[in-house]
């Protein structure tokens, strides 16, 4: 095993999440092919993944799945957007409407603010600290 490929990420609606994630966070649509079931195989990859993990975004099926989308991880942060640019990358995501649920921080890992995405999960904006 050489890597984390994909993280599946549970969603209201595949075009409504394939939007936020384009051009709200500037993802780029990897995949998003038709499933026999009348599903989709839907991927989005920060712009630069060069081999990092992915989402795969999935519609709930069932009220099991409908009740977590936005809270997958019970309230915690759940998943690291890193960036070689803080400064440029939250201003971009701010003006693209992200919600930032916090000032920006310093962290002896690094300079990092909580935000949302259009469900309410919550994300680390983080530039690592220099090695």
């Amino acid at each position: 095993m050489t890597r984390i490929a994909l993280v599946t990420l549970v969603v209201d609606d595949y075009d409504e999440a394939i939007r936020f994630y384009t051009e709200a966070l500037g993802f780029r649509l990897a995949e998003d092919a038709p499933r026999p079931d009348g599903s989709r195989w839907v991927v989005v990859e920060p712009g630069d993944a060069a081999g990092g993990a992915a989402l795969l975004l999935a519609r709930a099926k069932g009220e099991a799945q409908r009740s977590r989308i936005g809270d997958q991880t019970g309230g915690r942060v759940g998943f690291f957007l890193y960036t070689d640019d803080f400064v440029r990358d939250h201003a971009r995501m701010a003006a693209a409407g992200v919600t930032f649920l916090e000032e920006p921080r310093h962290e002896p890992y690094g300079r990092v603010a909580v935000f949302q995405d259009l469900y309410g999960n919550r994300w680390d904006l983080l530039q690592p600290a220099a090695s």
